[in-house]
């Protein structure tokens, strides 16, 4: 081994030992980067307009999207904490009145009236002693249930907390750098990539397309099914539809459950509020629908952008959701997206070299 050789074996272990070393102290830090980089690539062409508006100063743009990032979470959840305890009064006092009106009573008679467990629900309802049921005692045993158990998890829960919060101005952070220093990483980084220059492009403009893709799908869906279903919610008279239609549209981009994790719920109280067609209504809406909305919109947004295959498409959300959490929804699609990319490379490259044919398209079904 020549002495050349030699240095390069220790020089490319020593480095190989830093970036190790590195990957394992910044960790913690991998998700909100990553949700940082997303929202800096979706939102960078609003940076260039804005830093051209402030005469090229790219550090008060940055700083400006920032704080417009940080106001579109911290505001909505302001919004929602405010309406919440304004209209959990009310469902309070809406307990309250039916209790009075005798709707303890008349229950079992109103579950009866439910197919195919009406019975079995009634029989049910029929073992509550209701000259008993105390709404003061009810409250006063929850409330105290309640402490019970956050007294138990509180350990868990500040930390919970802590590392959210944490996780979230971290995330800040880096979306500021993006902003003010992202071109000239990214400059650096394209660089240093052992490509040609007609690869490196494909797969830049492949990751572009992607995540442009995926985020407005993802966007675009969870607006419409949170749009239908808020309208089914005010149509039908259900308490604080505000919240529920952000909550649906929160939960939408969730592929199990989804936006069925509201309006399900939102069934269940119709049922008990009555008149049960109101809550056959919300529930053919649902399934018909608003679900039926993620099936189709979804897909085929994120299809035509990228031209992903639908099954590998569906599969690549689910395995990045089980994989990464919710980040796994975009990181998914964008990983077999450059997947079809470098296929596509080693054949018009290697494949087609090695054989002496022309290279056939990929056909593609979607």
């Amino acid at each position: 081994m020549t002495q050349q050789h030699l240095f390069s074996v220790v020089f490319f272990a020593l480095l190989a030992l830093l970036v190790y070393q590195m990957g394992l102290m910044f960790q913690p830090f991998v998700f909100p980067a990553l949700w940082a980089g997303l929202l800096a690539h979706w939102a960078f062409p609003l940076h260039l307009e804005l830093s051209k508006l402030l005469r090229g100063n790219d550090a008060l743009s940055a700083a400006v999207l920032t704080i417009g990032a940080l106001g579109m979470v911290v505001v909505p959840l302001a919004v929602m904490g405010v309406l919440l305890v304004d209209e959990a009064g009310v469902a309070e006092q809406t307990i309250r009145a039916w209790i009075a009106a005798g709707g303890l009573h008349r229950l079992p008679d109103q579950l009866a009236t439910i197919p195919l467990i009406g019975g079995w629900l009634r029989n049910a309802a029929t073992g509550i002693d209701v000259q008993k049921f105390s709404m003061e005692e009810s409250v006063v045993a929850g409330v105290k249930g309640m402490s019970q158990f956050l007294v138990g998890q509180m350990g868990d829960l500040l930390k919970n907390t802590i590392i959210l919060v944490t996780d979230f101005f971290i995330m800040l952070l880096v979306l500021f750098f993006l902003f003010k220093d992202g071109q000239k990483w990214f400059a650096a980084c394209y660089e240093l990539i052992p490509m040609d220059e007609s690869h490196k492009q494909k797969i830049i403009v492949r990751l572009d397309q992607t995540i442009r893709a995926v985020v407005k799908g993802m966007l675009v869906t969870a607006i419409v099914q949170g749009v239908l279903a808020g309208a089914a919610y005010l149509a039908l008279g259900v308490p604080f539809p505000i919240v529920l239609t952000v909550l649906t549209i929160m939960l939408a981009p969730i592929p199990f459950g989804g936006t069925a994790l509201v309006w399900g719920p939102v069934v269940c109280y119709l049922l008990w509020a009555g008149p049960m067609m109101k809550a056959l209504i919300m529930l053919a809406w649902g399934i018909g629908v608003v679900s039926m909305v993620d099936q189709f919109l979804r897909p085929w947004l994120i299809g035509q952008g990228v031209e992903i295959p639908i099954l590998l498409l569906v599969l690549s959300v689910l395995g990045g959701l089980a994989l990464y959490g919710i980040l796994g929804l975009f990181v998914g699609p964008v990983l077999v997206s450059l997947l079809i990319t470098a296929v596509q490379i080693y054949r018009e490259e290697y494949y087609t070299a090695a054989s002496g044919s022309p290279p056939t398209a990929p056909r593609n079904d979607t």
